[in-house]
């Protein structure tokens, strides 16, 4: 495999991502931010940011498929959350295990959550963009 997930020793151990990815293929994937459309364009979610996390998710996913790629070729995963507070991560930890569920993955790059004042369109509450790399 192209990507060796790690969690050096001197940083702290965090569950649901490892901290540096070393990445060893050919081809690097730039994805745009996916947010919580379907295919034709709906937001899915509207309000709920559990369910915004999740479609985000699977849009990520279905970009990655697009590329002959999965998430165990992703290396980093950036997250931009409007009004992010603490007290919303319950919410995208179940968007983010409903997707894993869904997916049959556990993804765990290195990531980066970001909170915003605003994105592309009010309804909007999350963006997720990822950067894989394939042999």
């Amino acid at each position: 495999m192209a990507i060796t997930l790690v969690n050096p020793e001197g940083l702290p151990k965090v569950d649901v991502y490892r901290q540096v990815a070393v990445a060893t293929g050919s081809k690097l994937v730039f994805m745009a931010g996916q947010v919580s459309w379907d295919a034709e364009g709906r937001t899915i979610g509207e309000g709920d940011l559990a369910a915004q996390v999740e479609q985000c998710y699977l849009n990520v996913a279905t970009a990655l498929a697009g590329v002959g790629a999965t998430f165990d070729n992703v290396v980093k995963l950036t997250v931009y959350v409007v009004d992010w507070t603490p007290d919303k991560m319950p919410l995208f930890l179940e968007g983010a295990s409903r997707a894993a569920a869904k997916l049959g993955v556990t993804p765990v790059p290195p990531g980066t959550l970001i909170g915003v004042a605003a994105l592309d369109v009010p309804e909007h509450l999350v963006e997720i963009e990822a950067t894989a790399v394939l042999d």
